[in-house]
């Protein structure tokens, strides 16, 4: 019987908007009514999930959220009370609040047409867009993100993913949103590390797509250490437009490569969220992460004396820890070949060519990488000199 290949192919378009507001359940502010309205015929039902941190600092919302939508019930079908789920990395660590989803999305007869509004921080919007995305294999998502880091980077993309085992993300989706609203007055609640923890991301975003950008950052990290609101929405609204530049424009957004320059810095900080049973928090580790990879670009002579200074003076003044003892116990050459794996294929790490400027490794020098690791731990013990070159220049600059 002779061979026959029938070849299909097919272009999918996905549209979504990111929103900046203040004050989303406001009676009179019109943003989510519209976002719903848009879908076309209405009311539309729409269920709620809250993480449990967001209902424990704002004991008021889910009044506030049935005002609201009693308010806009031409548009608004509120389909029951919110489903709280636990906050932080623990729902993604087992499947308990996705069986939730899926019951409650039976209970109420939640259908594709419908929409589920998560509000909560990264983990729960990566938890539940998952159980979303394949809830009737997909029903309509808006994430309102309830932190510094879900604003700028985790709750703006496509990805969503539980944890399995000790592995983080390894099972997941990737499928946009309906659409995202980043309101600020959910931040007011948060505290000092949460809202620390966030700002990595943003010197992750910079060093490997904008110097103009980082040198922001590193004008303002005492302003962003310190979380001034004017600096901190800056940085939150400039991290966020470069991260969906990069999911539009790189060619690649549902990661079929192996190329992943936004997770510069990742394969560490992975590495020690799972060494320290998430005891640091993913922005804390991506701090370290980042770090390290900017050290061992600066041993590959990509980096200069200046620009490493600027990056470690750029996170410590934030008040960001450069180690964690748990690093004493990573096994660097296990940590690459784990990413790797995740990545699928080859191994494929970001370092820095300059500031601003990312560019994918395909091996590395296990050696070189231990030998940062260990100038890690000497930073953290106050030993800035003994790492970097001394000079009168880069003494200056380590002292601004």
């Amino acid at each position: 019987m002779q061979l026959k290949e029938l070849r299909q192919s097919f272009a999918v378009t996905y549209d979504y908007s990111v929103y900046f507001a203040d004050g989303v359940f406001t009676p009179d502010n019109p943003l989510l009514r519209d976002v719903l309205s848009r879908a076309g015929e209405c009311p539309h039902r729409l269920m709620i999930v809250l993480d449990s941190g967001v209902a424990e600092h704002h004991p008021r919302l889910g009044d506030q959220i049935q005002a609201y939508c009693e308010h806009h019930a031409d548009a608004i079908a509120l389909s029951g009370e919110p489903l709280i789920v636990k906050g932080g990395e623990v729902c993604k660590l087992a499947p308990l609040e996705v069986q939730q989803f899926y019951d409650k999305v039976a209970e109420e007869a939640i259908c594709r047409h419908s929409f589920v509004l998560v509000i909560g921080g990264g983990a729960v919007l990566d938890a539940m867009g998952f159980a979303a995305a394949t809830a009737h294999r997909g029903v309509k998502l808006i994430r309102m993100p309830s932190t510094v880091l879900a604003q700028n980077d985790a709750g703006v993309g496509v990805k969503n993913a539980i944890n399995h085992g000790q592995r983080k993300n390894f099972v997941g989706t990737f499928a946009p949103p309906y659409a995202v609203i980043n309101d600020v007055q959910l931040l007011s609640t948060l505290d000092p590390r949460d809202q620390r923890a966030g700002i990595s991301e943003a010197v992750k975003v910079a060093l490997v797509k904008d110097a103009e950008f980082f040198q922001y950052l590193y004008r303002s990290r005492h302003a962003l250490g310190q979380f001034q609101p004017i600096a901190m929405q800056h940085m939150i609204q400039r991290c966020a437009e470069l991260h969906l530049a990069h999911i539009a424009n790189n060619g690649d957004p549902f990661e079929q490569g192996s190329a992943r320059p936004l997770d510069f810095g990742h394969w560490a900080a992975h590495k020690l969220e799972e060494l320290t049973h998430a005891a640091v928090r993913h922005g804390e580790a991506v701090a370290i992460g980042v770090m390290l990879d900017s050290l061992y670009s600066w041993r590959l002579g990509q980096l200069s004396d200046n620009d490493i200074a600027a990056i470690y003076a750029t996170l410590t003044d934030m008040g960001f820890a450069v180690y964690h003892y748990e690093m004493a116990a990573m096994d660097v050459a296990g940590a690459l070949e784990e990413f790797r794996a995740h990545l699928g294929g080859e191994l494929c790490i970001t370092l820095l060519d300059d500031i601003g400027v990312g560019r994918e490794y395909a091996t590395i020098d296990t050696d070189l990488m231990q030998a940062c690791v260990d100038d890690l731990a000497r930073l953290h013990a106050g030993e800035a000199q003994s790492v970097f070159a001394s000079s009168a220049q880069l003494e200056l600059s380590l002292a601004v």
